[in-house]
């Protein structure tokens, strides 16, 4: 089977990261690597043994597959320029800085038949795999939080916590519960962006999704507790792991009987997950898709529900 052949844009710390795995992968042949940093492109071009880009317009041409990596307010753009060349794209989360330029991506995509592939990492994280098979089994969901604090990600500076770190839980709120009816948000603005932000969405099938997001916090945290009739559900997005806690007995049939909740614990196979995602890009590029893959549809409802998220926080200042 030929390799695919995929060209990188953008070597910040994200594509970096694209970098490393990509040049591990043995099912593709990474052709080029593009950054607007032209020495920070050619250092990595000698360190990796890629080509670097000098023409990216003419270097399209010679790839089937492209991963973009590059600033959010540069994906539309870079997806309208590769667009006649490219058919299979892999945009990093968020699809496009606001909903505007994301339904442009969107309607090219339908026009011209790309494929692509939204950069919502969570869905390939192991304990989110196992977490989707636990709550099938439950009898019914009733609210999941979803908690995500990191006061690094303060150097991102062209988009807020919004659409820097709650859109990942967005995206997993509409993964695990379906669409979206009623959206209520409160949070806290700083230096113009908003670094905290909570929202409690009203899914249609009855579920409550109530996800926090902060740049304030002085701890990096990736929580998803989920509160269900028959079992309570607790998954950490960092250590990987989940506990389900379970009512021993259900019923009380005799006097002096203690009812005790009995724990278990899911172990999971420590994986990468950016290497779980980008084996499906691959396979994706091979006509192999399946449910998880998140397409340019949900990169859209991602950043409407985000942008409403937004639109509800006033601009109170920290």
């Amino acid at each position: 089977m030929k390799p695919v052949k995929v060209g990188l844009l953008g070597l910040g710390n994200m594509g970096l990261n694209h970098l490393r795995v990509l040049s591990m992968l043995k099912d593709i042949e990474l052709c080029f690597i593009f950054d607007s940093d032209s020495d920070k492109c050619a250092q990595l071009s000698k360190e990796f043994d890629v080509p670097a880009s000098s023409d990216i317009d003419n270097d399209f041409k010679k790839v089937n597959a492209l991963v973009v990596a590059t600033p959010t307010s540069t994906h539309s753009s870079y997806v309208m320029q590769a667009h006649e060349h490219v058919k299979y794209l892999f945009v990093e989360k968020p699809l496009a800085e606001n909903l505007e330029k994301s339904s442009e991506i969107l309607e090219l995509a339908e026009k011209f038949d790309l494929k692509i592939q939204v950069g919502f990492i969570e869905r390939y994280n192991p304990a989110i795999v196992a977490l989707r098979e636990v709550l099938s089994q439950s009898r019914k969901i009733l609210n999941i939080d979803f908690t995500r604090t990191n006061k690094l990600s303060s150097r991102i500076t062209d988009v807020d916590v919004i659409m820097d770190l709650m859109i990942h839980d967005i995206d997993l709120a509409v993964f695990l519960n379906g669409k979206v009816k009623k959206i209520n948000s409160y949070g806290i603005t700083e230096d113009g962006l908003i670094s905290f932000g909570r929202a409690v969405l009203e899914h249609e099938n009855g579920v409550y999704s109530s996800l926090t997001a902060s740049r304030i916090t002085e701890k990096k945290i990736r929580q998803i507790t989920a509160t269900c009739e028959d079992m309570f559900v607790d998954c950490n997005l960092l250590s990987k792991e989940i506990l389900i806690n379970k009512q021993t007995v259900a019923d009380q049939y005799f006097d002096n009987i203690f009812i005790a909740s009995k724990e278990e614990t899911i172990g999971l196979k420590q994986q990468e997950t950016l290497l779980n995602e980008l084996l499906s890009f691959v396979n994706f590029c091979r006509g192999e898709a399946d449910d998880t893959i998140p397409t340019a549809a949900d990169g859209v409802n991602a950043v409407l529900i985000a942008e409403t998220i937004q639109q509800q926080i006033p601009k109170k200042i920290l």
